[in-house]
């Protein structure tokens, strides 16, 4: 069945990868963007006749009013993503991740449908061999990470929302983010040959993108018997360390050389392992794995060079 589908914030990283699968299954789909991040991400869907794109900011209600008409699945993607960027723009990133998506929850009719993007964050530092579950009590460190889940509490109080606790995401996106730690690893064992790791013994989840992606649309496939809960989305084969993940890299780069520093701290403090049976048991299994997207970003990375203040 093919729905009107109102993604904010679908111009970035998870966006961008999203909204043409959206459409490739015959939804209709509006995009709202400032495009902060460049206009480029979605210029393959402007083609579609079933592709709606407006340039505004999420927090504004009567930008987001007349976007609610008819819409039956709202999927709030717009965010500042990430401890670091939070601590720098606390204001914007209160205004947009929390206050934005609480004025969403209002605005929008009880018969709307809400899909949320989460973080396992969270969790904050969970206990040595101890899975997270969605029944883990909730203690997020950073800025980012309250944010998200002071959100996540208000669509859930509201009803008829899902809510996906994303794992650490990886993988090529139309808007690339070489910052994320699967990503920023393979980067500089590409293009550096090495990298010093602090909490190397830190361990979290990851997830590709175009499993995230997957994740949005098994949860509109199956949306009232997953309703009203939050659910892990990870690898469950994929709960690394930072050392463990650097070896899984070298296996690809052999001349990649890692050390461990004493200093350097994560201020989202991340470190636990996470179960993903809750979603498992709804029918969805990931399809990427994380040797096949470590594959993949080097392959992105013959392409990418991130020298805008270099000649090499």
């Amino acid at each position: 069945m093919a729905y009107n589908i109102l993604v904010t914030g679908g111009a970035g990283y998870l966006g961008s990868t999203l909204v043409p699968e959206l459409l490739r299954l015959g939804h209709k789909v509006t995009v709202l963007d400032t495009f902060m991040f460049g206009p480029s991400s979605l210029l393959e869907c402007c083609a579609n006749p079933d592709f709606n794109v407006v340039r505004g900011d999420a927090r504004e209600d009567n930008t987001l009013k007349p976007l609610l008409k008819n819409t039956d699945y709202i999927i709030p993607l717009a965010a500042l993503v990430g401890a670091p960027l939070c601590g720098r723009d606390k204001i914007g990133a209160l205004t947009t991740n929390r206050d934005a998506v609480i004025s969403l929850a209002k605005l929008a009719s009880k018969e709307q449908r809400i899909i949320y993007p989460c973080t396992n964050s969270g969790y904050g530092i969970g206990q040595k061999d101890i899975y997270c579950t969605e029944e883990t009590p909730l203690k997020p460190i950073s800025f980012y990470g309250i944010a998200k889940v002071e959100a996540e509490k208000a669509l859930l109080d509201r009803g008829n929302s899902i809510s996906l606790r994303l794992a650490t995401v990886f993988g090529i996106s139309p808007r690339m983010r070489i910052d994320l730690l699967v990503n920023d690893f393979t980067y500089r064992a590409v293009k550096d040959r090495f990298v010093v790791v602090f909490e190397g013994h830190f361990k979290r989840n990851y997830i590709h993108v175009r499993d995230v992606a997957r994740a949005f649309i098994h949860s509109i496939d199956t949306f009232n018997a997953m309703k009203d809960e939050p659910y892990n989305v990870g690898l469950s084969d994929a709960n690394l360390s930072k050392l463990e993940l650097c070896a899984k890299i070298k296996e690809q780069v052999p001349d990649f050389v890692y050390l461990e520093a004493s200093i350097g701290e994560d201020p989202d403090k991340r470190d636990y392992i996470v179960s993903n049976e809750k979603i498992e048991k709804t029918g969805f299994k990931p399809a990427h794995s994380l040797d096949t997207g470590i594959k993949e970003l080097i392959k992105g990375y013959t392409i990418i060079s991130n020298t805008k203040y270099g000649n090499v």
